[in-house]
C-alpha cells in the first residue's frame, strides 16, 4: 500500500505543485487514501512561484465537512482542468447516519462535541421555529457547502436512480436534489441516473457485452429522473428524452459527454452516486483518462503511467480494490518505470475504418457561449489531426494513446488474472474508452466512446 501511495505521489509531482490532506490512520476518512491529494496549480504555471498554499484551511474543512456525507465520504478534489477541481464524494448522509455519527464521536472524544462556534449560530427567530434535526443539518450540511464554495464548485452531477437510498423502509442517505430546506439551491445540480454495480451482473452474464443490455427503469426504487438544464441539455446534439432506451455503453458516452462539456465551463464540478465507491470512481477515471489523452491533464505522462495512476489512485486507494491482485499492480508499475513514447503500440500507418470525434474539442467548442444562451448548438467535433483520405484515415494522437492504456491494461490483467479474448470489432476501430478501462472496471463496447 504505502508503495502504491508512494508512486502515485511521484506521478503526481511530474506536473503538478500539491499538498497533502492527512489521513495517516483513516480519522478523516477510512476509505480514503492515507495521503490524500490536493493539486494546487501545473508545475509550468511560472506565475504562481509566490503562491502560499492554503492546505491548512482546506484540512480544517475537511475535517469539519466530514459527517456530512454517506460513510464519511467527503467532498475530495482529484483532478485539476485549467484551474478547476473536479472532486468525488458519496451523496449526503440520512439522519440514521448522521445522528449515529456524531453521537459516536461525541461518546469517544469525551463529550466534547464540534459545537456551533459563534459565527455559526443560527439566529434566534429560526431557532424558535426550527427543530433539533433541522438545527444538525444545517450545521452539518452548512459545513458541507463551504467546502464545495472554498473549492469554486458549482455542478454537482448526481448519479443515483433514486432520490434516496432505502432500506428495510428506512431512508439511510439523501441528495442534494431533495434537501427539503434547499440548502444547494445555489448550486446547479443534475441528476443524471446511472445504474450500480448490482447491474453489471448482468453485464458479466452477456460475457462482458454491453451492447443491447438496458437497465430496466421501471423498477419500484428507480424514482430520480433525469434532469440536466437546458444550456447544457441543448448543446450536445443528443435526444436526452430517449434515456431510458439507451443501452450500457450509449448511456456511458452521452454521460462522458455531459460531463466533459460541464468541466469547460467556468466553475468546478462534484461527481457522485450513492457511497462513492463504484459508479463515481468510473467517471472520474474516465474523464482523467480522456482529458490526458487531449494533452489537457497530467501531460508528462505516458500511457502505462496515466493507467497506473488511474487504477490505483481513482479505484484502488479510494477503497474499491478491483479484485485485481499486487501482481496486477507489480506488471502496470513495471511498464510504468520503463515506459517511452516507443511503447505505443498503434501503428501510425494503419488506417481505421472510423474516425472517433474528438470530445474536448466538441465541449470547448460549445462551452463558449454562457450558459443562459439555450438556442446555441455545437459544432460537430472532429479530430485534431489532418484526414488525407475519407478512404483511410489515420488514427489521432488521442486515439494512440487510449489506445496504448488499453493495450497495457488487458496485457496485466491477463498476464495475473486471465482474461478470455472476445470478438474483435466488426468496424476494426477502437472499441471506445470503455475498453481502455477493460473489463472488470469499465464496459466493453464496439462503439466508439465519443
Amino acid at each position: 500500500m504505502k508503495r502504491i501511495e508512494k508512486h502515485c505521489l511521484e506521478l503526481f509531482g511530474r506536473d503538478y505543485k500539491y499538498s497533502i490532506i492527512h489521513n495517516s490512520n483513516g480519522e478523516v476518512c477510512g476509505h480514503y487514501p492515507r495521503q490524500i491529494v490536493f493539486l494546487e496549480f501545473e508545475r509550468t504555471d511560472v506565475e504562481r512561484d509566490r503562491y502560499h498554499s492554503q492546505i491548512n484551511k482546506l484540512q480544517d474543512l475537511v475535517n469539519r465537512s466530514k459527517l456530512a456525507r454517506c460513510r464519511g465520504r467527503f467532498v475530495c478534489p482529484v483532478i485539476l482542468y485549467n484551474g478547476k477541481h473536479v472532486c468525488r464524494s458519496s451523496t449526503l448522509a440520512g439522519w440514521g447516519e448522521l445522528y449515529g455519527r456524531t453521537g459516536y464521536n461525541y461518546i469517544f472524544s469525551g463529550g466534547s462535541d464540534d459545537k456551533l462556534t459563534e459565527n455559526e449560530e443560527l439566529p434566534e427567530e429560526d431557532n424558535d421555529v426550527r427543530n433539533r434535526d433541522s438545527q444538525l443539518f444545517d450545521k452539518v450540511r452548512g459545513h458541507d457547502i463551504k467546502l464545495l464554495r472554498y473549492l469554486s464548485v458549482h455542478y454537482i452531477c448526481d448519479l443515483m436512480v433514486e432520490n434516496k437510498k432505502v432500506k428495510f423502509g428506512l431512508n439511510v442517505t439523501s441528495s442534494e436534489k431533495v434537501d427539503k430546506a434547499q440548502r444547494y439551491a445555489d448550486f446547479t445540480l443534475l441528476s443524471v441516473p446511472y445504474p450500480g454495480c448490482e447491474f453489471f451482473k448482468e453485464y458479466k452474464d452477456r460475457d462482458y457485452t454491453a451492447e443491447g443490455l438496458i437497465f430496466n427503469w421501471n423498477q419500484d426504487y428507480v424514482d430520480a429522473p433525469l434532469t440536466i438544464p437546458l444550456c447544457f441539455s441543448q448543446n450536445l446534439n443528443i435526444d436526452w428524452t430517449q434515456y431510458q432506451s439507451w443501452d450500457l455503453v450509449e448511456q456511458t458516452q452521452n454521460y462522458l459527454k455531459l460531463l466533459l462539456h460541464i468541466i469547460n465551463h467556468d466553475s468546478g464540478l462534484l461527481v457522485h452516486c450513492i457511497s462513492g465507491w463504484d459508479r463515481t470512481p468510473l467517471f472520474v477515471s474516465l474523464l482523467r483518462l480522456s482529458l490526458w489523452a487531449d494533452g489537457a491533464v497530467h501531460v508528462s505522462l505516458e500511457p502505462a503511467e496515466m493507467l497506473y495512476l488511474t487504477i490505483a489512485y481513482d479505484w484502488f486507494l479510494f477503497g474499491y480494490f478491483l479484485l485485481l491482485p499486487m501482481g496486477c499492480f507489480s506488471n502496470c508499475r513495471r511498464k510504468s518505470i520503463t515506459s517511452s513514447p516507443q511503447m505505443v503500440v498503434w501503428n501510425k500507418t494503419n488506417p481505421l475504418d472510423e474516425q472517433l470525434a474528438h470530445p474536448l474539442s466538441e465541449a470547448r467548442s460549445s462551452s463558449s457561449s454562457s450558459c443562459q444562451s439555450e438556442q446555441d448548438v455545437i459544432r460537430t467535433g472532429s479530430s485534431p489531426l489532418a484526414v488525407p483520405s475519407r478512404r483511410r484515415p489515420f488514427p489521432s494522437e488521442r486515439q494512440v494513446r487510449l489506445e496504448a492504456v488499453r493495450e497495457i491494461f488487458l496485457a496485466a490483467y491477463s498476464s495475473t488474472i486471465g482474461l478470455k479474448s472476445s470478438a474483435p470489432s466488426p468496424t476494426g476501430a477502437i472499441s471506445g474508452l470503455l475498453e481502455q478501462i477493460a473489463r472488470g472496471v469499465g464496459l466493453r463496447g464496439t462503439n466508439a466512446i465519443v
